[in-house]
């Protein structure tokens, strides 16, 4: 699931491929937003580690939990 984050200042935005859902990448911003001075963390599906901290988020787009297939779709 691909996983956009702004970041307030910063005019490209991150962006996250992860293994997570939707539903684990809300739980994650959540969590981050429930503590004091907290951080946005995710690690993309290479292990690499994203850290944000909360105070500099300006979103967190979610993709699509399912990847859509690729090409017309069609029969000859």
């Amino acid at each position: 699931m691909e996983v956009k984050i702004g970041v307030r200042s910063v005019h490209r935005e991150l962006v996250v491929e992860t293994d997570l859902t939707a539903a684990q990448v809300e739980e994650l911003i959540g969590e981050a937003l429930a503590v004091d001075r907290g951080m946005f963390a995710l690690t993309d599906t290479k292990g690499r580690r994203v850290v944000v901290p909360v105070s500099s988020l300006g979103f967190v787009e979610i993709g699509e939990d399912e990847a859509r297939p690729v090409g017309f779709g069609g029969t000859l």
